[in-house]
């Protein structure tokens, strides 16, 4: 999976430790989801998605549209 966390991470200027934060877990553990050691769970994503201001699809790669989807 293309997951663009590091990515989006970056853009942001946010370091790992404040992203781990955001979306409680350790910065550890969240380096593990940049390199994809450890498989990130819905909630996480989630919490990105939230953070990022993004959609789950951008997130994970399946689409190039930034934006979330209106409802």
């Amino acid at each position: 999976m293309n997951l663009r966390i590091k990515e989006m991470r970056k853009e942001h200027h946010y370091t790992q430790a404040e992203v781990a934060k955001a979306i409680h877990c350790s910065q550890q553990n969240y380096s593990r989801y940049e390199t994809g050691e450890v498989a990130i769970d819905i909630d996480k994503i989630t919490r990105l998605v939230d953070l990022y201001h993004t959609s789950v699809d951008y997130l994970l790669g399946l689409t190039d549209q930034i934006e979330p989807h209106g409802k």
